[in-house]
């Protein structure tokens, strides 16, 4: 993590090295081909993985699992698609590693205990409690003050049915 600021700084001479080498290899025109072929390429495995990835967390929530392997996969393909739509030959093979699931299991299993998920999730705090009717307040429905006083209110809206 200490060398992340200087990987940043040497990443354009390392792409732009990359450039020359692949163009001296194979030509400009298919240099550049393959650079749009990348974007391309990354927009779609985003499309394709990335809402896999969301239909995976959101199984897992409502399993009482912990979700967090799931949002952290679904996190790392979003990295990866980006990397393949900047152009360069170095961030796209960051980018197709990042999109296989063992590369992904690896980098979980490295960044787990540095990840904090604010709110405190907890296994079997969700999922089946929140299956039932979902109710949905406004502002004036609901304020602390009320809430902790004795005093009525008037008539409960809670006690009101709706037959949509």
């Amino acid at each position: 993590m200490r060398l992340l600021p200087l990987f940043f700084l040497l990443l354009p001479f390392i792409e732009i090295a990359g450039f020359v080498l692949v163009g001296k290899a194979i030509g400009v025109l298919p240099t550049l081909g393959l650079v749009l072929a990348s974007a391309v390429i990354g927009v779609l495995l985003l499309r394709a993985q990335g809402l896999g990835a969301l239909a995976r967390a959101r199984a897992e929530i409502e399993a009482d699992g912990d979700p967090g392997r799931q949002i952290a996969h679904g996190a790392m393909i979003v990295v990866a698609a980006i990397l393949l739509i900047i152009p360069g030959f170095f961030t796209d093979l960051i980018g197709l590693l990042l999109f296989l699931p063992p590369v992904r299991d690896l980098a979980w299993r490295r960044l787990r205990g540095r990840v904090f998920v604010a709110g405190g999730f907890r296994p079997g705090s969700g999922g089946a409690a929140r299956r039932g009717r979902t109710i949905d307040l406004d502002e004036d429905d609901f304020s602390r003050e009320h809430a902790n006083s004795d005093k009525p209110r008037g008539p409960s809206p809670w006690k009101q049915i709706d037959h949509d």
